[in-house]
């Protein structure tokens, strides 16, 4: 059985996902065997009863019922039924009801990333970082439409919904870095709204959350633009490559550097530091012309100096392509 598991399934994470794959296991093989039983059956007696040339035309019993047979038709799908909900409902039970010593970690997704808020006061974009063998509460919401939060290895999947709080939890036993998905289709990148959950031992987790964002502070403001390219979800919407994405890509903008944009009300602006920070703050107030204006703002997941090392990276694009 566990080899076939970890066959079908992503591993096991969660101490409610060997139970979960059980159940799953339980429906399967209870569903193959009745299946061969009515199709076996209907091949025996098709092949039994059938008419054969020379056969004499007659009627068939008038044997219209079997009390055995009603009974144990009845029976057998009852326990079934009965089994399936009380492990279904156990099972549901524990996934849904939060240990009181869980950590509550504030999940909220939009077009098209995933921001977690810790109780410390920190935040990370696309990365979910927990300590190992520990509850994580997990209170979700939507900025903008319909979402879904799953982590495969945890066996932990919810709708996140604008406008109202959904609560999942999950408790990690083996440290790694897992996937997490949007399963609910959101728009044209929904397919890159991807993110990791890190599981770390106790103390690392206790040092990453003292030093959660500092090990950037000495980098080159270039170099942490890059970084942020990706951390910060920009690469999204937007490429290095000059293609059109659902922004504009970021090479064609550094190339326009001290140009004119034209915006779809038929207004227009020089691109340059002002231009690039309002279309991060407030992407909705100018949007370029030949694109929906579906792109977030970044107010309160960027500081001046993380505003600044993605305007630096950006100019460093240009000169990158004229080489």
């Amino acid at each position: 059985m566990d080899r076939l598991t970890e066959y079908l399934f992503p591993k096991q994470v969660s101490s409610f996902a060997h139970d979960i794959d059980n159940l799953f296991f339980f429906i399967f093989y209870a569903s193959v065997v009745l299946f061969l039983i009515v199709v076996i059956g209907m091949m025996y007696l098709a092949i039994k009863y059938r008419f054969k040339k020379g056969d004499e035309v007659r009627l068939t019993s008038s044997l219209d019922h079997n009390t055995f047979l009603e009974v144990l038709f009845f029976v057998i799908p009852l326990i079934l039924v009965t089994i399936t909900f009380v492990w279904g409902i156990r099972s549901y039970l524990n996934m849904v009801i939060v240990p009181d010593d869980a950590i509550e970690i504030k999940v909220t997704g939009q077009s098209w990333f995933w921001t977690f808020d810790y109780p410390e006061g920190g935040s990370t974009l696309n990365e979910l970082v927990v300590p190992v063998e520990t509850p994580i509460k997990i209170v979700l919401s939507s900025t903008d439409v319909l979402h879904s939060f799953y982590i495969p290895v945890m066996r932990a999947k919810m709708d996140v919904l604008p406008n109202r709080y959904n609560v999942m939890w999950f408790d990690a036993n083996q440290a790694g870095e897992y996937e997490i998905f949007c399963t609910e289709y959101c728009g044209t990148g929904h397919s890159n709204m991807n993110a990791k959950v890190i599981v770390m031992p106790q103390k690392m987790y206790e040092v990453w959350l003292a030093e959660a964002g500092s090990a950037d502070d000495d980098l080159p403001l270039e170099e942490l633009g890059a970084k942020l390219y990706s951390k910060k979800a920009c690469n999204t919407c937007h490429t290095l490559d000059g293609t059109a994405l659902v922004g504009p890509s970021y090479l064609q903008t550094s190339q326009m550097w001290g140009q004119e944009r034209v915006f779809d009300d038929g207004s227009s602006a020089i691109i340059d530091e002002n231009y690039v920070r309002s279309s991060i703050l407030e992407p909705q107030i100018q949007i370029v012309a030949g694109y929906q204006g579906v792109m977030p703002t970044y107010q309160g997941l960027l500081n001046d100096r993380e505003l600044d090392a993605l305007i630096a990276f950006l100019k460093t694009l240009k000169e990158d392509s004229q080489i």
